[in-house]
């Protein structure tokens, strides 16, 4: 399987939850009240996540991307004698 890499080089601004979340009695499914936590933001840059959230009072965590690090392989490596 390969994971694509679209969209990857935006910046995401998300809201915590507010509320907790409940299973609802009759059909088990979770919910919600908090409508927020199904907003998610993209921006361009740090920058301009960074100035939206100052800009409305957000409070904001920074976490920075993690580096992908991608070892190539081929066919032949599913059949070597060496697999764990």
């Amino acid at each position: 399987m390969q994971s694509g890499r679209a969209k990857t080089h935006q910046w995401v601004l998300e809201f915590e939850p507010g509320t907790a979340r409940f299973t609802d009695p009759l059909m088990g499914w979770t919910g919600s009240s908090d409508t927020r936590a199904q907003l998610r933001l993209n921006f361009d840059s740090r920058e301009q996540a960074i100035a939206y959230a100052e800009r409305k009072g957000l409070e904001y965590t920074v976490q920075q991307p993690q580096v992908r690090r991608i070892r190539p392989k081929n066919y032949a490596e599913n059949f070597t004698s060496r697999r764990m």
